[in-house]
């Protein structure tokens, strides 16, 4: 397993993260079960844990700390969490204020049985906070020890500039990190947040490299698709052949399915492999539900992607294209809030 340095913090990170997503009430309700590939991953030379207050409403950062607490080297580990979204009913129980953020990370802290958080991200943007409020507050707490460092997820480029603009002109710290949807199918990316990242110093920690099952070869064109199992009874219009966005994708996996094979690796191991070629991606997040799923992932950490390969890659999907839009990515209030893209209909008119 190789390691790089986290956004200039110094902190050497495995170039793969075990995401811990999946544990819990929505993966696998398994304690013991998530606890051995927890283990296995960190034995097998990860060193980089993932998780969410959020994550099986607080279930999955009590797995990680049960089992962290139980290994014993707490010290060899780079544990990361999140906030932003709700935790349970009532106001104020979510997003990116100092009230919310200062009690959700003594929640985390409980939770994950650690007396400090490696690396505390916000999970999403929050258009009714101010960015300076945030970073204030995430300041403040690296100065108390409760986390080491701080970034965001899923943030949009223009947002992680203007959040390292406010920090200059407050001298406030920054975010070291940003942790964005990326895989063969989900390439958007590549045109802003990344290229924003190398300029700013900033790691990124990628997630869905599988583009939410489609590069896992359960889903192939001309076979018939469940639609009332699994991520395809959650939205079934993502999955479904007969649009032509589906259709698009499919087309995509036949082409990296062949590609694979002219490898001699899997179509998951291809697509676990793909974003570490990406000189600003510092590691990748990996997010089994099975000991299965995990070993397929490290089945591909010995994978080399060389020139010839990325080239055609870049023919079945080009630089900077999404064919697929991950599960959950931000959607700016401008583009969800019709209010703010619609004048009222006595000012449409020209005259």
């Amino acid at each position: 397993m190789r390691y790089r340095v986290l956004g200039g913090t110094g902190i050497e990170v495995s170039a793969y993260c075990l995401g811990t997503m999946m544990f819990g009430a929505i993966g696998n309700p398994d304690h013991d079960d998530c606890a051995r590939i927890i283990n296995t991953a960190l034995d097998r030379g990860v060193n980089f844990v993932d998780t969410a207050d959020i994550y099986s409403a607080g279930e999955s950062e009590e797995i990680v700390g049960k089992t962290l607490a139980a290994r014993g080297d707490r010290d060899e580990i780079v544990l990361a969490t999140k906030a932003h979204f709700p935790m349970g009913e009532g106001r104020a129980r979510g997003g990116n204020s100092r009230r919310w953020i200062v009690r959700e990370v003594e929640e985390s802290l409980r939770r994950l049985r650690t007396d400090r958080i490696d690396l505390y991200q916000i999970h999403r943007p929050d258009h009714t906070t101010d960015i300076e409020e945030t970073l204030a507050v995430l300041g403040d707490l690296v100065r108390a020890g409760k986390i080491l460092a701080f970034g965001c997820s899923t943030f949009p480029a223009e947002q992680i500039v203007d959040a390292h603009h406010v920090a200059e002109r407050r001298a406030l710290p920054r975010f070291r990190t940003e942790q964005p949807p990326y895989s063969l199918l989900a390439r958007g990316i590549e045109r802003d947040v990344l290229p924003v990242v190398q300029r700013l110093g900033m790691g990124a920690l990628t997630w869905g490299p599988l583009a939410g099952g489609f590069l896992t070869g359960r889903y192939r064109k001309g076979r018939p698709v469940d639609l009332t199992t699994g991520r395809a009874a959650i939205n079934p219009g993502r999955f479904d052949p007969a649009l032509p966005t589906t259709a698009a994708k499919l087309d995509a996996v036949e082409a990296f399915t062949e590609l694979a094979e002219d490898l001699g690796r899997t179509l998951p191991e291809l697509a676990t492999a793909f974003p570490l070629a990406h000189p600003a991606v510092t590691s990748v997040i990996i997010g089994p539900r099975t000991m299965e799923q995990l070993e397929s992932a490290l089945e591909a950490a010995d994978l080399v992607l060389d020139d010839a390969t990325l080239d055609r890659i870049d023919a079945i999907v080009p630089p900077g294209t999404d064919l697929y839009r991950a599960d959950g990515a931000w959607q700016p209030p401008s583009l969800t809030t019709p209010a703010l893209r619609r004048r009222p209909v006595a000012d449409r008119a020209a005259a």
